[in-house]
């Protein structure tokens, strides 16, 4: 056989299987390029951009519907929260926020949680409560219990030791009815009038000796010299006074009654009476004016200092430190009741507010060509390759057959 004619037979194999690789692979690339349109003066050119640059808008359509169709419903997002929302995970996401709330409270330099918790205060001090305490005042039975409890627990059991009675009996004798406080008021007390009613009383009903006495004496010109006394000589007088107090026992006697003072020792009806007298007493206060003594407080009170002093405490207090974890998980057992009850109503919900299927589409939107081109070979490039690689057999399978064919003929 001849050259010329064995090339004849050969060349179709061959020229078949270039063909056939070099199609497939120019189709693949097709695909993805060119990435942007050919223009010839203002006509586009066929086949530009490549098919996928062309129709990706469709794509992410595609995408997006065949992902919430099959992969993301309802459903499946319903398991995958229940997965994601277990009990020790919730536990653990809400120890982390309260720790690290803590951590935040704790280097405040600029004590902002502290301005935070004065303006709440002075706002529950100063407008809040105030108002709250005009509402319920109004009330009848405001605070009876709470005052009942307290008369009956403090009130009815307070009685003075020896050290208070005995401050007490001096603060009397030294600061209310000192002996220059006795001789004013002994002063005060001796007018000719009262002299003179003392003295007719005297004469009148006295009787025996003391009548004898009272009818020729009388008291009249002792009670008058005692008055000039007091008068003329006051320093005398006070230090008189001041002798007679102490020679009868005047502090051991105020002393020992204030000792014996408590009101349990009187009769039962007074008692109540001095307690519903005190509850009126402190409700009809606390209504006329409870709300202004309350604002009062509150305008009188530093919250700033308050509040940066009760965080500095609640930053170093290893209670708050070891509760955490109780915290944490009771919060998270009420977070997990709410989710295993309206759970499915949640994610219902949560679907149309995330928006994933225009998440999906704006993702594969911003995507190059270039980019989709790599992802996609990324994940198929050998069955890619493989395509291009049967391409280039069927061709040469096609160039066998030709030159059977010509054999034959």
């Amino acid at each position: 056989m001849e050259l010329t004619n064995l090339w004849i037979f050969v060349i179709p194999p061959i020229a078949g299987g270039i063909i056939g690789y070099f199609t497939n692979d120019l189709a693949i690339k097709m695909l993805f390029r060119p990435y942007r349109a050919i223009y010839i003066g203002k006509r586009k050119l066929p086949f530009t951009p490549g098919l996928i640059p062309s129709n990706q808008k469709r794509l992410a359509q595609k995408v997006s519907d065949t992902i919430m169709g099959s992969l993301l419903t309802p459903t499946e997002l319903q398991k995958l929260a229940q997965r994601l929302l277990q009990l020790d995970r919730v536990q653990g996401a809400i120890q982390w926020l309260l720790q690290l709330a803590l951590e935040q409270i704790q280097s405040d330099k600029e004590q902002k949680t502290a301005k935070l918790v004065a303006n709440i205060l002075r706002d529950l001090f100063g407008q809040s409560l105030p108002r709250m305490l005009r509402l319920l005042a109004r009330k009848e039975d405001f605070l009876e219990a709470q005052i009942n409890q307290v008369f009956d627990q403090i009130l009815l059991d307070f009685q003075l030791t020896e050290a208070q009675a005995k401050q007490f009996s001096d603060w009397i004798l030294e600061v209310v009815i000192p002996p220059d406080m006795l001789r004013r008021l002994m002063i005060d007390f001796l007018t000719e009038r009262n002299i003179q009613i003392i003295d007719e009383g005297f004469r009148e009903k006295t009787s025996g000796t003391y009548w004898v006495v009272a009818n020729l004496f009388g008291v009249r010109n002792s009670l008058l010299r005692l008055r000039s006394f007091c008068l003329e000589e006051p320093a005398i007088a006070n230090a008189r006074l001041k002798e007679l107090t102490f020679s009868l026992e005047i502090r051991n006697r105020i002393r020992n009654w204030l000792l014996s003072l408590s009101l349990q020792n009187l009769p039962v009806a007074t008692v109540r009476q001095l307690r519903k007298t005190t509850r009126d007493a402190v409700r009809n206060y606390l209504q006329n004016r409870g709300a202004d003594f309350i604002h009062g407080v509150g305008e009188s009170v530093d919250w700033e200092n308050l509040s940066a002093i009760a965080l500095k405490k609640f930053r170093s207090s290893t209670v708050v430190n070891s509760s955490l974890n109780v915290v944490s998980q009771e919060l998270a057992l009420i977070l997990d009741r709410y989710l295993e009850r309206d759970l499915e109503q949640l994610v219902t919900q949560v679907i149309p507010i995330l928006s994933i299927d225009r998440v999906i589409i704006d993702r594969v939107m911003a995507t190059t060509p270039e980019d989709l081109e790599l992802a996609v070979q990324g994940i198929v490039k050998n069955e890619l390759q493989a395509i291009v690689n049967l391409g280039g057999v069927l061709g040469f399978t096609v160039g066998i057959l030709q030159t059977f064919i010509l054999l034959f003929n």
